[in-house]
């Protein structure tokens, strides 16, 4: 039977479709263009949306939009909480703290007070959308973080705030909508049927989460049924929950990702990880259909002082919050500018502000009409605005990564230091570790950066700092911890940008392992014992910058007996090709292995 769709509409699969091409599609683009993603997905929104008419979200998806979007917001969320380990916080725990206890409620006063004498708000609205604006946007931070490659401390402060936050946000919009509830003369429960409300709902969360732990941990789940037993525990909980008392269910799903989260489940990693992925996906899709929602015609209630609003929260709400909450803490004075000047809003904030603003219209409350617009020209500033800014002015305050993509050596043998010292003359940022203190004496004084302890330990998760990093290779003399980090750590940093040495016995059937495990070989197909007797033969590392003069055609001619171990791109990446002409451009640079003798003649 064929399926009809209404007039000027393209039909819910083909919808469904669309929003996937564009949300995935404008990820993909940002990645190759190195621009933010969430700007993109807004722009490729509005333009499908709004602009040219091709995708509208109410028509095509009906009364189910609001309740997808819902549910989206809740996976969002509870992923959020399956990163918020207690463990991983480190000296950024007062911090975060402070940013809940103090940051929200003074975030609150001063948003209200943003919306009344900036954007001319009543004092309802502004007391409603005020607490609101609490939230930070986890589904904007995420994105951002991954471009800048903040280091570990203001990244896990900003991260913390927008996901503890967020419940809170839409928590503080329900307790004022209440007190506007009571001032209609409307009966309510009162404060102790809110606070009681609001409990369950916490309660909720944390019991759902122990359920699953004892579940998880005493095997009563197969390995196969994890992620659907989990997705399904979710949805229960975020149902119930909202069910109770409205928006009451993202406080219970990040209290069920946190619980979960620090419960030290051994398959805790892998459903993280697809979490990540559904995130990602989610994420995407909820951008696009908010972006295609917009209304130019509820933009067009808006006047001047939306501009001095958006201001407000910028340049004084945002940064006093932060500065104020901050007072007394360790933390130092370019993490805290950085945080305070650091402040997307994202889904949350349009989602609950547009049910709000609904609710308050409604009410007689003729300030509520204004409620959604506000928050959606608030999310599209500062997307935009710290979207491109984040990056650079991180860097300006020297709390990013730096434009060379560092390179992280896990073992500290002969061949391992010496290939070190080569790419620190190189300017690329290393780090040699081990687990051996004995493997690391010849790095510590060749002066090289090392780390003493194993790099898969959870300590070195608080005192590594991965985002100077992008490229992993194991050099180990134990092929099996060489595959074991690299495995573990390929999701990571991708699979591109992990490598190996040759395993002993790989070339045997009976000792050759999947494709699957380990990363990609480095060395020439050498192993581990081979590289480490050229150099104790006398072998060398050196470095050839390539020029249009001087090309690898060149090189090969005057070193015809050299080995061609690594490039270091222009762009500065690390790589460890084939011998192929066509791999080495013009402003790359070989990474080679020559005898000393040759070295000592002075071949390039």
């Amino acid at each position: 039977m064929a399926l009809e769709t209404a007039a000027g509409t393209i039909g819910l699969i083909p919808a469904v479709a669309a929003v996937g091409l564009l949300g995935v599609g404008s990820q993909w683009l940002a990645w190759r263009l190195q621009l933010p993603a969430i700007v993109l997905m807004l722009v490729a929104g509005i333009l499908v949306g709004p602009v040219f008419g091709l995708l509208q979200p109410a028509a095509e998806f009906g009364p189910m939009l609001s309740p997808l979007i819902g549910l989206a917001v809740a996976i969002i969320l509870f992923e959020g909480g399956l990163t918020l380990n207690l463990h991983e916080l480190g000296d950024a725990k007062a911090g975060v703290w402070r940013l809940v206890i103090i940051g929200a409620p003074l975030g609150w006063l001063l948003s209200a007070l943003a919306l009344h004498f900036g954007a001319g708000l009543g004092w309802e609205a502004s007391a409603v959308f005020g607490g609101i604006m609490i939230v930070t946007g986890p589904t904007v931070i995420a994105p951002l973080l991954r471009q800048a490659r903040l280091q570990k401390r203001p990244a896990a402060l900003l991260q913390w705030e927008a996901i503890v936050n967020d419940p809170i946000g839409a928590m503080a919009a329900v307790a004022a909508f209440y007190v506007v509830l009571g001032h209609s003369g409307l009966e309510t429960g009162g404060a102790f049927d809110l606070l009681w409300r609001m409990g369950f709902a916490g309660l909720l969360g944390f019991g759902a989460g122990i359920g699953v732990v004892k579940l998880f941990r005493e095997g009563r789940i197969p390995e196969y049924m994890k992620v659907p037993v989990l997705f399904a525990a979710v949805l229960v909980a975020f149902a119930l929950s909202d069910t109770v008392l409205h928006e009451s269910g993202l406080l219970a799903v990040t209290v069920m990702g946190l619980v979960i989260a620090n419960a030290d489940l051994p398959s805790y990693e892998e459903l993280r990880r697809f979490k990540e992925h559904a995130t990602v996906l989610l994420v995407s899709g909820v951008f696009i259909l908010l972006a295609a929602s917009l209304d130019f015609g509820a933009l067009g209630q808006l006047t001047w002082r939306a501009v001095i609003f958006v201001a407000l929260v910028v340049l004084v709400a945002r940064p006093l919050t932060v500065l104020v909450s901050l007072i007394g803490t360790s933390i130092p004075r370019n993490e805290r500018l950085l945080i305070a000047f650091t402040g997307p809003r994202g889904v949350v904030l349009v989602a609950v502000a547009g049910l709000f603003g609904q609710r308050l219209e409604e009410l007689g409350v003729q300030d509520g009409a204004l409620v959604g617009p506000l928050a959606f020209v608030l999310v599209a500033v500062t997307v935009v605005l710290h979207g491109f800014t984040l990056t650079p002015i991180a860097r300006m305050l020297g709390l990013a990564g730096g434009d060379a993509p560092g390179v992280l050596l896990v073992g500290g043998s002969r061949a391992s230091t010496a290939f070190a010292e080569v790419l620190k003359k190189a300017e690329i940022p290393v780090l040699i570790t081990d687990p051996n203190h004995q493997h690391l004496v010849r790095a510590r004084s060749a002066g090289l950066p090392t780390y003493y302890g194993d790099i898969l330990a959870e300590a070195a998760e608080n005192s590594v700092e991965f985002l100077t990093y992008r490229v992993i290779v194991a050099m180990t003399d134990n092929d099996a911890y060489n595959t074991l980090v690299t495995t573990d750590l390929a999701p990571e940093f991708g699979r591109d940008n992990v490598w190996q040495l040759e395993r002993a016995r790989d070339k045997e059937a009976r000792h050759a392992i999947r494709t699957q495990l380990g990363a990609q070989r480095i060395g020439q197909g050498r192993s581990f014992a081979a590289l480490e007797q050229l150099m104790v033969e006398g072998w060398v590392f050196g470095i050839t910058k390539l020029t249009e003069e001087f090309g690898f055609d060149q090189w090969r001619e005057k070193n015809p007996d050299a080995q061609v171990f690594a490039r270091i791109s222009r762009a500065g990446v690390l790589s460890f090709p084939n011998e192929d002409t066509k791999t080495f451009a013009a402003g790359s640079r070989l990474i080679t292995l020559r005898r000393k003798e040759q070295v000592a003649a002075g071949q390039a």
